[in-house]
């Protein structure tokens, strides 16, 4: 290897390593590299929406639509995002149509927020082959779901979201979802995923929200706990998560920001105020019919379309006058001084 005496010589020193290892997997994939990329935590906290995906009336994706969204959001304050989740129908979008969304969400983000890609395929196979794209693309890190439509038990669920986060070498946040997909991820389990040090968090949506407590109680400090569920939202702060994912806060991104501000404020009492104004929206997302609802949230307050693929349908008759009723109430009680500026 040739000394570095000059400045010259030092950039050519630098190039020279670089070349040796490989590039960039090579040179991450010497054990002491690949160690402090491992020992890495990048303590996501705040507000994470869970975003919806923008369709045209012919369910193709709205890229613009989609982008246009997501900066609203980010000029909003939130902290960071994730695409493709449940409310953003994953399930009804091919594994090229979730990289293209992801790719929509990095370009809109330009680096001011991180980006996370949800991982609910229902093989590992597919999930690795999702991963990589979304590696290639340049996202922060992963959500990554236990086990979908095949209810997995806790020995499946662990090697699978073990085998994805070892593969992503990205940080990942586990989603426990029991009530939806029937796999639950309990405390004692997440013990047994630490060593995992690519698991860097949990979203907690188990509605049971003693749940926080006991992780809190079991692994300390060692996963960022967010909680999944909107209507838990005030609870779940209280009890010390580190942020929300969030639905609602889709279309009201600064009231929510506002309300994790005042929780890790102290400011309790405030954020009880701004809580109860939510909550009748937030009972929205605890729905089987949460994207039709939000969407139709969005719709209403000018933020969106309720465009989505079938089998999903707009809502009609008492249902939809129901969110209706619901948002023009919030519309006409907003916390001025909360205010989501457009």
């Amino acid at each position: 290897m040739q000394s570095a005496n000059t400045l010259s010589g030092y950039f050519k020193y630098l190039i020279n390593i670089f070349t040796e290892a490989g590039g960039p997997s090579g040179l991450f994939d010497h054990p002491r590299d690949s160690k402090k990329q491992l020992m890495t935590n990048p303590r996501w906290q705040g507000i994470f929406p869970a975003i919806t995906t923008k369709f045209h009336a012919d369910e193709s994706i709205d890229a613009e639509g989609t982008a246009r969204h997501i900066d609203f959001q980010i000029r909003n304050g939130i902290h960071g995002l994730v695409t493709c989740g449940s409310l953003g129908e994953a399930s009804t979008l091919s594994l090229e149509e979730k990289l293209q969304v992801a790719r929509i969400a990095l370009e809109a983000a330009d680096g001011r927020i991180p980006v996370l890609a949800n991982v609910s395929e229902t093989s590992t196979r597919e999930a690795l082959r999702y991963v990589d794209g979304a590696n290639r693309l340049g996202v922060a890190g992963f959500m990554v779901m236990p086990s979908v439509i095949y209810v997995a038990d806790a020995r499946e669920a662990m090697l699978n979201v073990r085998t994805i986060a070892n593969a992503a070498r990205k940080p990942v946040m586990v989603y426990n979802n029991p009530v939806a997909y029937r796999v639950d991820l309990k405390p004692e389990h997440m013990v047994e995923l630490a060593d995992c040090e690519w698991i860097a968090a949990i979203k907690e949506s188990t509605g049971d929200i003693r749940r926080i407590t006991d992780l809190r109680n079991t692994v300390g400090e060692r996963y960022q706990l967010f909680l999944g569920v909107d209507d838990l939202a005030y609870e779940g702060l209280a009890l010390g998560c580190d942020g929300l994912l969030a639905g609602v806060g889709c279309a009201f991104p600064r009231e929510t920001v506002a309300l994790y501000d005042l929780m890790k404020a102290g400011q309790f009492a405030e954020a009880l105020k701004l809580y109860q104004w939510m909550t009748p929206m937030l009972h929205l997302d605890v729905s089987n019919k949460l994207v039709q609802n939000l969407k139709l949230i969005d719709a209403l307050v000018g933020v969106g379309t309720e465009h989505m693929r079938r089998p999903r349908l707009p809502l009609v008759g008492e249902e939809r006058a129901a969110v209706e009723a619901i948002v023009k109430k919030a519309l006409a009680t907003r916390p001025v001084q909360y205010q989501s500026v457009p």
